[in-house]
């Protein structure tokens, strides 16, 4: 695993990611020194937007609601804080959501684990950058009524870069709350103000998506060959090195409330992992059955003699407690753990 090209591509993701979503945020308003009101043509089912240089920015439908939510979540932690603190660390909410997001579903098309059997964010195809589920479109089950496929097949017949990102981004979107079915806390459904400040493209070689599939490839995503799915958390880690080191370096000391999760959010590695499970859990059972052969299977258990302790215990009365268990890459070592404890 080239964790040089990890680090950077996450790093450049987050500035990408940030960047890209104060520029959507800025077509409707929103700035870091305050919101403009729409144009006064605006309605209940249009909002218009001055952007400068004689020209203007629409939204309407649909993404009026989600306007008017990203307007009252804004004031709502301005009333907590102040409107350049909301203001950024909504921005920064939102762009770490769609990471998190296009980093998981990276991880399970590679391995196939998505429902449909169907990549998201490439081919699978030597020399074809096109998503297999733009290709094949009609075939997906991802929640598409049949006025937007008919919308999708006028995107498609354009074949444009534009309007290939705009079925792209469409149907993203639309798997992302389909996920929601399978892995609730992750795939929150995002019918609101974080789909209006999404923009994202599988053509723009500059682009997250673009950098991901062609600089980071798939071998360090595949379980088959890696064996381990560390390459999340480092991406995870990396992503927010950024902001860690900003806290620790301007305040020494204390931090505040919003900026806990940047300063304290650390990945621990495969070994350290093993480490710590087999010196707890794998312990833990040793002391109350010798005869166990459970130590053949831990390499990082403390070497010297381990004081029997009579007590008879059952596998179904332990429970593993992980109170700062980030992506759980503990709880998922300790399972593999007591499997072993199960059988035996």
């Amino acid at each position: 695993m080239n964790k040089t090209a990890l680090k950077k591509f996450a790093m450049d993701s987050r500035e990408k990611l940030i960047e890209d979503i104060k520029n959507k945020a800025r077509l409707i308003g929103i700035t870091e020194e305050g919101i403009e009101d729409p144009l006064l043509e605006s309605n209940t089912d249009m909002k218009v937007f001055d952007i400068g240089e004689m020209d203007t920015h629409r939204i309407s439908g649909d993404d009026v609601r989600k306007y008017n939510r990203l307007i009252e979540e804004l004031k709502k932690r301005q009333e907590e804080s102040n409107y350049k603190t909301a203001y950024k660390t909504l921005i920064e909410e939102i762009a770490y959501t769609w990471f998190n997001r296009i980093i998981a579903i990276r991880f399970m098309e590679v391995n196939n684990y998505m429902p449909d059997r169907m990549r998201v964010l490439s081919s699978g195809r030597q020399g074809v950058r096109e998503p297999e589920f733009i290709t094949y479109y009609r075939d997906t089950d991802i929640g598409i009524t049949e006025d937007e496929f008919k919308k999708l097949d006028e995107l498609k017949l354009d074949g444009s870069a534009k309007a290939m990102d705009e079925m792209f981004q469409f149907m993203f979107i639309k798997q992302c709350n389909a996920l929601n079915k399978n892995l609730p806390e992750l795939f929150e459904k995002t019918d609101d103000y974080a789909e209006l400040l999404l923009t994202i493209s599988y053509n723009d070689t500059e682009g997250v998506i673009y950098k991901l599939i062609e600089d980071i490839k798939e071998d360090p995503f595949d379980i088959e060959k890696t064996g381990q799915i560390e390459i999340i958390g480092w991406l995870y880690q990396y992503y927010n090195e950024v902001p860690r080191d900003q806290v620790i370096n301007i305040y020494r000391g204390n931090v505040k409330k919003e900026d806990i999760p940047a300063a304290t959010q650390l990945f621990t590695t495969e070994w350290v992992v093993k480490y710590m499970v087999e010196n707890s859990l794998g312990k833990y059972w040793l002391e109350r059955n010798p005869d166990s052969n459970l130590k053949a299977h831990m390499d990082y258990l403390m070497p010297g003699e381990i004081e029997y302790i009579d007590e008879k215990i059952s596998p179904e009365d332990i429970k593993v407690f992980d109170n700062a268990m980030g992506s759980g890459h503990i709880l998922i070592y300790a399972f593999e753990l007591l499997m072993k404890i199960y059988l035996e």
